[in-house]
């Protein structure tokens, strides 16, 4: 098949689901017992190079049921098109997506429908780069900045950014983009680790996670909070005496609060020294985070991982309700979208420190980073990570951390692409480990 006539054939979707929760990992104070989950999928061509473009958004469970079908209903939008156009210009496909009237009416631009199309957009994503036989990171640092400015829907954020502001970012942002290319290739990108902090842990085992992450070259840990105060007293103090004063150490209540109590709540847990509180509050309750700021200072106020799209983040910005914007590389509508919130935090000057961990959601994310620090903003100051140790060895190309840094990915693509053994024994319900556990009665997914 010529590579200028390759058209799309297939939209394969997989129910991918691990049972973390049997171990607590991942487990914070609003979900107790998550199993981490992604919604995969893969676009399949007729062209002779025999590449795929992988993709997924990420969920805790059950709702993946939901998220699955959500995909599949995007299939017709994909199927039968040009290869080579949608590689050209991923931006058209993502906005027939968000512009499909009847779908569009379940957010608009929100919710399970948008994180279907983020996860299908991010799929051509991995098929463009892999396509130019860059890393996704390199592909888009590479771009001209004309060319990136034109994927930004700019509807809806306009007032706070236009389409030549974001060119001149770009422009600005390509100065020095060899150098900090070669520095990223040789130290990496400074990351952080969630993996002593989770609820469910002894204290035991957050000391000694605690301890191993400082080994391990991380500067920064953090810890889930928001279900006893008592024991997120004891937990915070087990967790600073285990790391000493000179790391960082961020708390994250995952929405558990009202406004007054994430206010009480992160001045009791103040004593601590903690850097960040994370999620303390709906995503959506703009302004109490900006109330929540404004008391709880000099810790910082967080939160992005479930913002819903670029303009609530427009909003946040706008209303100084935030000091660390964390972009999800799976909760909005793909790297179009994620493009326009890295632009929106370089405008207004607050460091984006991504949310990872999950279900390949450090795979995904450590190629935003690296695109901002290389060709936006120049800079990893105040500027981290996530990083979560557990289910990178189900990816083909996964993370690698040296020294508490990410280095840079040199294969090809979006890093996306799950093992085929994986898929075949964690697929729901028909894998090997879930048709065993249901034979037996367990059925904890279902």
């Amino acid at each position: 098949m010529s590579p200028t006539s390759a058209r799309v054939i297939a939209v394969d979707t997989y129910d991918v689901r691990f049972p973390t929760s049997r171990d607590l990992d991942g487990s914070d104070a609003m979900n107790p017992d998550p199993d981490y989950s992604a919604a995969y999928v893969v676009l399949r061509t007729d062209a002779d190079d025999g590449l795929e473009g992988h993709g997924f958004t990420f969920t805790i469970g059950r709702g993946n049921d939901v998220q699955v079908a959500a995909i599949e209903s995007l299939r017709h939008h994909v199927i039968g098109r040009s290869v080579e156009e949608l590689c050209a210009d991923p931006g058209t496909l993502n906005r027939d997506l968000i512009g499909d009237s009847q779908l569009r009416w379940l957010g608009p631009e929100k919710g399970v429908m948008h994180m279907a199309i983020g996860a299908v957009v991010n799929a051509l994503w991995d098929l463009a780069a892999k396509r130019a036989r860059k890393p996704l990171w390199r592909f888009l640092a590479d771009a001209e900045p004309r060319w990136l400015v034109a994927q930004v829907d700019f509807r809806y954020i306009a007032d706070a950014i236009t389409p030549e502001e974001a060119l001149e970012l770009l422009r600005s942002g390509r100065h020095g983009a060899a150098e900090r290319e070669s520095l990223l290739r040789e130290h990496g990108y400074p990351g952080y680790t969630t993996s002593p902090g989770w609820l469910g842990y002894s204290d035991e085992k957050l000391t000694r996670l605690a301890r191993q992450a400082v080994a391990d070259g991380f500067t920064q840990i953090k810890l889930k909070v928001g279900a006893d105060l008592a024991d997120d007293v004891r937990r915070c103090r087990t967790a600073r005496q285990a790391i000493g004063p000179g790391i960082r150490m961020a708390i994250d209540a995952n929405q558990r609060w009202n406004i007054g109590e994430a206010v009480q709540w992160t001045r009791a847990l103040a004593e601590f020294d903690p850097y960040w509180v994370e999620e303390p509050t709906s995503p959506d309750d703009v302004l109490g985070h900006a109330a929540i700021r404004e008391a709880v200072a000099p810790v910082k106020v967080a939160t992005g991982e479930h913002v819903q799209n670029r303009i609530v983040f427009k909003q946040l910005l706008q209303a100084g309700a935030i000091d660390v914007l964390q972009i999800d590389a799976a909760r909005v509508g793909g790297v179009n979208e994620n493009l326009a919130i890295l632009l929106l935090a370089a405008k207004f000057g607050i460091p984006v420190c991504p949310h990872a961990g999950g279900v390949g959601l450090c795979e995904l994310v450590q190629h935003l980073s690296m695109f901002d620090y290389v060709a936006l903003t120049g800079t990893t100051e105040n500027r981290v990570i996530e990083y979560v140790d557990h289910l990178h060895d189900h990816f083909v190309d996964p993370v690698v951390l040296r020294d508490g840094h990410y280095l840079a990915p040199t294969a090809p693509g979006f890093s996306a692409a799950m093992r085929a053994e994986s898929l075949a024994e964690y697929t729901y319900p028909g894998g090997a480990f879930w048709a065993a556990d249901l034979a037996q009665g367990k059925g904890a997914a279902a």
